[in-house]
């Protein structure tokens, strides 16, 4: 089943949030239907900064290769701006398509842009991101590739530019409508009694974030039929690795560690390394 299949049907999609191909693996064996690539869970797990524009177009789309080397699960990538104008939207979608990205989401935001739910954001013209959306979509190889357009404009212009901007990127096209960091559970109703019966909705799920909280289930019921959860992955392995270190750090062990870490041949089990060396004896001499 394709993503835009997927999201035909009334049951909510949830998409954690992975980084590279191992958190995808881990995903999948977790028993998920898609997979979200954030640039920002890239930047804090390779750069070792914050969401704020420095991920390279080539580093999120070398990522994104390297998970569909391991995973056929449909992957919704993070294109932040499409990294310039309309002419680079339209090279982004077409290298993320080739290197397996399923659904590419786009965002109004100025270059370098930043977190959704930092302050101090700035917007392009609704008119040129318009043109950036139907650009997208002239690209693409196949419209089984979706177009997410997402508006930062709730935090920028307020509420209701946020709404008129959804309005003009459903006319132009958008297969799927992101409208970032809603304030509350009553703006939440208002963008899903206005859009939900005409464009899959996406919900963000960010711990410590503008948007309250909610699970999936209460998502589904407001309206909305994608759920993403970006930064849940990085902010949960921060908080095994702080213990983890502290432990051998205080203890010069791991023995204090081992119950909750996995032993050479458990990961071992998890990578499928035994099935992938009995493949390549087809290979021998």
């Amino acid at each position: 089943m394709t993503l835009k299949q997927r999201l035909l049907q009334q049951q909510i999609l949830i998409a954690p949030g992975v980084y590279d191909a191992f958190s995808a693996l881990m995903a999948e064996r977790a028993g998920f239907e898609a997979l979200y690539l954030s640039g920002a869970s890239i930047a804090y797990t390779r750069l070792g900064a914050p969401d704020i524009g420095l991920v390279s177009f080539a580093e999120v789309c070398e990522t994104m290769a390297t998970i569909r080397e391991r995973t056929a699960l449909p992957v919704i990538i993070d294109a932040d701006t499409g990294y310039g104008n309309a002419l680079n939207v339209q090279r982004t979608v077409r290298r993320f398509e080739r290197a397996g990205a399923s659904a590419i989401q786009l965002e109004d935001q100025t270059s370098p842009k930043r977190c959704g739910h930092l302050d101090g954001k700035q917007l392009i013209g609704a008119a040129e991101m318009v043109g950036k959306i139907r650009a997208a979509l002239d690209a693409r190889a196949s419209d089984q590739t979706l177009i997410v357009a997402r508006t930062d404009a709730v935090a920028v212009d307020g509420f209701e530019a946020a709404l008129d901007r959804g309005e003009a990127y459903l006319e132009a096209g958008a297969d799927v409508l992101f409208i970032e960091a809603v304030r509350d559970a009553a703006q939440m109703r208002i963008v899903t009694e206005r859009f939900a019966s005409r464009v899959p909705l996406l919900a963000n799920m960010v711990e410590g974030g503008k948007t309250p909280l909610k699970n999936a289930q209460e998502l589904q019921e407001i309206g909305y039929r994608l759920a993403i959860f970006p930064g849940g992955t990085v902010r949960a392995v921060a908080h095994a690795l702080e213990a983890y270190f502290g432990e051998l750090r205080q203890s010069g062990s791991n023995k204090g560690n081992a119950g909750r870490m996995l032993d050479f041949d458990a990961l071992n089990g998890v990578l499928g390394t035994q099935a992938i060396l009995e493949g390549s004896r087809r290979y021998e001499g």
